[in-house]
């Protein structure tokens, strides 16, 4: 059921339904999570049923503030508290310890939460109406089948699910891709998936340089080897690979072969989509450029790889792990 995020009575119903243990989609700045109270294992087990997600890949709990996180940590840990005070609200998830009884089932099971305050309005005024009904903080992954490709506007969910589902449509997601996460869980910070806050910025804010990802890191959502992934297989090729297949490639090969690339210009007659230069409009577009490719009859999708600049860290991750994904998995 698609209702208008800003009007008063479907925030109030949305409030209800999560407080009443049901699910919720909602935007944020990122893309539309799906959403259920984080402090009731049972409603976050249905966040796992209806995504087809295995329940030890934990979800990122979303809350107002920080007075709210601490409520899901057992610690807030000073380089947690630097970046919430740098990031948030915005696109960046800490993980830190979690507080023992509460948020289990969102964290997969482990001794670590991820969590983070949405900026987008809609979130924020649904996290409002759910904390007056005693919702703590609403666990919430990306909108979609698991491993699939994120949504980015309300019409994306509304494909996803069965039409009972409420979605609350707060527009096109500003940012595009999901949040950068940081484990603080270990003392030095360590990136976990790269967003649009870049590597550079999270250390300024710290003061430290990021440590290295090791085997002993927490599991956070999204960073499984494939996913984001579209029905259509992903190529991602460098510029001279990727001009060289299709010089190479007959004709008929190429039917069915959709091209995303800042540098080739679309060809005439083919479902060749022009990549921007910036990497924030890029990261604003990609998951509903792969959406279009796929609802276009696309088969194949060739990208042209970013280039090696931090600024582009977030669309190559996700990137890379689309094409290591096997399509219809």
């Amino acid at each position: 059921m698609l209702v208008t995020g800003i009007d008063p009575a479907a925030l109030a119903e949305g409030a209800r339904r999560l407080a009443a243990g049901e699910l919720v989609a909602f935007p944020t700045e990122t893309v539309y999570g799906l959403g259920a109270r984080a402090d009731e294992d049972s409603a976050v087990a249905k966040i796992f049923a209806a995504k087809g997600r295995p329940s030890d890949h934990p979800l990122i709990v979303h809350v107002l503030d920080e007075a709210d996180a601490a409520l899901f940590a057992s610690t807030l840990p000073p380089v947690a508290h630097k970046l919430m005070q740098a990031f948030w609200p915005g696109p960046l998830t800490v993980i830190v310890p979690r507080a023992p009884g509460r948020g289990a089932a969102a964290a997969g099971g482990q001794d670590s939460i991820g969590l983070r305050c949405p900026a987008h309005p809609v979130a924020r005024a649904l996290l409002q109406a759910a904390r007056a009904q005693g919702v703590l903080g609403v666990a919430a992954p990306s909108a979609n089948r698991f491993g699939r490709v994120s949504p980015t506007s309300a019409a994306h969910v509304v494909g996803e699910f069965e039409p009972g589902l409420l979605v609350l449509d707060g527009g096109d997601c500003e940012v595009g891709i999901e949040s950068s996460i940081v484990d603080c869980s270990r003392g030095r910070p360590v990136l976990l998936r790269p967003g649009v806050i870049t590597r550079a910025q999270i250390e300024a804010a710290t003061g430290e340089p990021l440590g290295q990802l090791d085997a002993a890191a927490p599991r956070a959502s999204g960073t499984l080897e494939a996913h984001y992934a579209p029905a259509a297989t992903v190529r991602l090729l460098t510029l001279p690979v990727l001009r060289d297949a299709l010089a190479k490639t007959p004709q008929q090969g190429l039917e069915g072969v959709a091209v995303y690339s800042r540098t080739l210009s679309p060809r005439a007659g083919s479902l060749d989509r022009h990549m921007p230069d910036d990497a924030i409009a890029a990261a604003h577009e990609l998951f509903a450029v792969l959406r279009a490719l796929d609802d276009a009859g696309a088969r194949q999708i060739w990208i042209e790889a970013p280039e090696q600049d931090p600024a582009w860290d977030g669309v190559r991750d996700r990137l890379t792990r689309a094409a290591a994904a096997t399509p219809g998995a």
